[in-house]
């Protein structure tokens, strides 16, 4: 294999400063890469997500995007939507107020606020099984009591599914640990990254705490998480969390792994059809070429 056409960005999304976040490696491909050498790659960056973008637009003027974990290729997720369009902009179309990915999950539009916010519009949401709550507490390693049993613990996709739990207090989210023999005990349908949340933060400013287990992506834990988040977006507005069908919010997530990350959350419900937006900041850190 031939890199020496590859650069590669590296970018903090999700972050209030560099050197937080959810670090993001771009890989920049003129030609395809075969899969293989980019699931290679990405082991090699080793962090959450790494990206392969392709620099030329496609005919309706979208940007073609592959995502790879350190074990598998995913068909969306959040956090490396936000960075890559940010690395699109910034070295491609330096003007540019919406930039369309085209992943295999299918188009994520990301749009750029003037306050430094990237807002992507999420697909709509699926909700799918339910669990009970001594099983969600199970898989985190809480007890029952400690489970907010007014919602359901429910698997919610908008492209990933992940199952969210949600929790009373802080100190409940903080002392979570996947459990992934418990994990393997549930349903099949069940069985997906894990995003515990609850309703006390470490910031008075902001409206959630989470955490987020992937550990069958070879992800222990997540420092910031769109996908999820745009689950949770989803799930606030369908259950009312805040009073009624619609959400803005922001929610804190990553600093049990010293990773502090902040996701701003825009949803609502009518009639069935979700509106699912999720934001963040984007600091540029490093740049480099394959070798």
């Amino acid at each position: 294999m031939s890199l020496s056409k590859h650069p590669f960005y590296i970018v903090d999304v999700f972050a209030e400063s560099k050197y937080a976040g959810n670090p993001l490696a771009v890989v920049i491909c003129p030609e395809p890469l075969p899969v293989p050498d980019m699931q290679s790659i990405a082991r090699e960056m080793n962090y959450s997500e790494t990206t392969f973008l392709r620099p030329e637009p496609d005919a309706d003027g979208n940007y073609e995007v592959r995502i790879f974990t350190p074990n598998s290729e995913l068909p969306f997720a959040g956090h490396p939507c936000l960075g890559t369009a940010w690395v699109v902009r910034h070295v491609y179309r330096h003007d540019a107020q919406e930039i369309t990915l085209k992943v295999p999950a299918g188009n994520i539009p990301v749009t750029f606020g003037s306050d430094g916010v990237l807002w992507m519009e999420q697909l709509q949401p699926s909700f799918g099984s339910r669990v009970s709550a001594s099983a969600a507490a199970a898989v985190i390693g809480l007890e029952t009591e400690e489970i907010d049993e007014r919602y359901p613990s429910q698997v919610v996709s908008t492209g990933i599914p992940f199952l969210l739990i949600p929790v009373k207090t802080l100190a409940s989210v903080r002392s979570a640990v996947y459990r992934a023999g418990e994990a393997a005990a549930l349903p099949s349908e069940a069985a997906v990254p894990v995003m515990p949340f609850c309703p006390e933060t470490y910031d008075n400013a902001n409206g959630i705490n989470a955490r987020v287990f992937v550990d069958d992506l070879g992800v222990p834990e997540d420092p910031a998480t769109g996908s999820a988040g745009g689950c949770l977006a989803s799930y606030l507005a369908r259950y009312r969390y805040f009073g009624g069908p619609t959400c803005e919010t922001s929610v804190e997530q990553g600093y049990e792994i010293g990773r502090p990350s902040l996701l701003y959350l825009r949803g609502s419900e009518n009639d069935g059809r979700f509106a699912i937006h999720v934001g963040g900041r984007v600091f540029f850190t490093a740049q480099g070429q394959l070798v």
